[in-house]
């Protein structure tokens, strides 16, 4: 009899053991950098301007079939305009990548980095990181859904920033405050599609 239960605890230890060593299956997929594209919108006292921004890199890792890390930059230097055409669209961008706003002769790269991942049902999760422009980090926490189709993620997510939190306080009305209809308004969002192909 003691024989016996010393074998089943044998037994059982040597599951439990390979349950454990058991290895997590990591999986990279790398951006699409020609499918992928964050889009800008920036709101004014009485309108708004929109445009793009092409990736200049991303990641996505998948730990057991779960999203557990990844990164996406910026190409600032590409940035561009979509509501403009011609003097109006050269004058805007013009501003746009000047010092007074993102720098991108000094910043060309603007970034962001997943510290932790929330998983909330059905391809949904809530994902905390930090997102550097013109070297000033801020952490934010935002909602994005992801799907998988064959070999490719898809990444989406709806992203709200105060610019005045990286530096970039040009027409702002909380720093400058006879602008009157002047004035740009602080946040700005940025709408992330990001296509990833699986790492071979």
């Amino acid at each position: 009899m003691r024989n016996f239960f010393v074998l089943t605890m044998i037994i059982s230890l040597v599951a439990i053991t390979g349950i454990a060593l058991k290895p997590m299956e990591i999986l990279k997929y790398n951006a699409d950098l020609e499918k992928s594209k964050v889009y800008w919108t920036a709101y004014k006292v009485g309108g708004k301007h929109n445009g793009y921004v092409n990736l200049k890199s991303g990641n996505l890792e998948f730990t057991d079939k779960t999203l557990s890390g990844g990164y996406f930059e910026m190409d600032m230097a590409n940035l561009d305009c979509t509501d403009l055409k011609g003097e109006s669209k050269n004058k805007l961008l013009g501003y746009l990548k000047s010092e007074s706003f993102f720098g991108v002769e000094k910043h060309p790269v603007a970034k962001f980095k997943i510290t932790s991942v929330k998983p909330q049902g059905t391809g949904q999760y809530k994902i905390d990181g930090n997102m550097t422009i013109k070297e000033s980090t801020k952490k934010i926490s935002f909602l994005a859904n992801i799907s998988e189709e064959q070999d490719l993620i898809k990444a989406s997510a709806n992203i709200q920033l105060d610019r005045t939190d990286y530096n970039v306080h040009y027409g702002s009305s909380g720093f400058f405050s006879s602008l009157g209809d002047k004035a740009i308004y602080n946040n700005f969002d940025l709408i992330v599609n990001l296509v990833a192909r699986k790492v071979k």
